[in-house]
């Protein structure tokens, strides 16, 4: 294990790491104090663990917060693909096997999750396999329903009909352009995203191999919808605590998607956020004021206050 640390670390600030699993570098972030409930944070695309920077930040002095790369995303080790002449297979599949390994390389068998985009199908096969494990999910704009595919996700499920096709739309979906407006859709204010964000997701998709990984994995999402009858199926028999703080402009994962776990998980907490898909980047302080509450209301933990998220509470089941 490699560990990158600066003079301004403390004991709850964040750390910079690597860990081999299954012979795959994976980076990490980790901070908090380690007798802390853990929440796991798992990023979406086009991202990595740095989306979540700022969060680990607010919360890192009363949660233990552990933010992995996947393979082929931010500093870890990016195989060439399998379509691409290597022999890693690019599959979400694959990716929650190395995840899983990468938690139980950590002891990590306890423990909340963020989930988002990508970051959801990754996290329920491994809920799914280890039900005992999950203490609560924090599914911020993680879909799990069919009915929750938006707009955006069209030329995606275009694109698993006919990828030959489809692909020179998709490879349009990595572009720059595509990476910044995936960032300001449908937020209230655009001028309050830092630019940096949506040009360092820019950064890891640019690097040599990258492109071929993406559109691996956006052909093997259509997995993702195979499965999404056994997640909702978990979801019924186990009632994890579930949090749902949702960006409810997302065109790729729109508001539908966040009311249909209600049908399974009558108490999951509903929050509807004036934001787009990236929610974070906008609603910060809305949401570690959410995690906070949530997360104390499910263990010993005593959360901080910070000010009123700005909600959207139009339905009996929206908390």
């Amino acid at each position: 294990m490699t560990e990158f640390t600066t003079e301004t670390d403390q004991l709850t600030g964040v750390r910079h790491r690597t860990i081999s699993v299954n012979g795959v570098e994976i980076f990490y972030r980790e901070a908090g104090p380690a007798d802390a409930p853990t929440l796991v944070l798992l990023h979406g695309f086009p991202a990595a663990s740095h989306q979540y920077a700022r969060l680990m930040d607010r919360l890192s002095d009363r949660v233990h917060l552990v933010a992995p790369d996947y393979p082929g995303f931010g500093y870890s080790s990016a195989p060439t693909s399998s379509s691409g002449g290597g022999d890693f297979v690019y599959s979400f599949d694959h990716i929650a096997e190395v995840i899983e390994a990468f938690l139980v390389a950590l002891g990590i068998d306890e423990f909340f999750m963020y989930v988002f985009d990508f970051g959801a199908p990754i996290g329920y096969r491994i809920a799914a396999r280890h039900p005992n494990w999950i203490q609560g999910v924090i599914a911020q704009n993680g879909n799990a329903y069919e009915s929750g595919l938006g707009p955006n996700m069209q030329p995606v499920v275009q694109y698993w009909i006919n990828r030959e096709e489809m692909e020179p739309v998709i490879r349009g979906a990595l572009t720059a352009e595509a990476t910044r407006s995936q960032h300001l859709e449908g937020t209230a204010n655009p001028e309050s995203v830092d630019p940096d964000v949506w040009t360092l997701d820019q950064h890891w998709l640019d690097q040599a191999g990258r492109e071929q990984i993406m559109l691996d994995l956006l052909y093997d999402y259509q997995s993702n919808v195979a499965l999404y009858p056994a997640w909702q199926a978990w979801m019924r028999e186990h009632q994890p605590p579930m949090l749902l703080p949702w960006g409810r402009n997302d065109q790729f994962f729109p508001e539908a998607g966040a009311r249909a776990y209600l049908d399974d998980l009558p108490s999951a907490e509903l929050h509807l956020l004036d934001t787009g898909h990236f929610a974070l980047d906008e609603q910060l302080d809305s949401i570690v004021h959410l995690i906070d509450g949530f997360i104390g209301r499910h263990t010993h933990y005593e959360p901080l206050e910070v000010h009123a998220p700005q909600t959207q509470k139009d339905n009996a089941n929206v908390i």
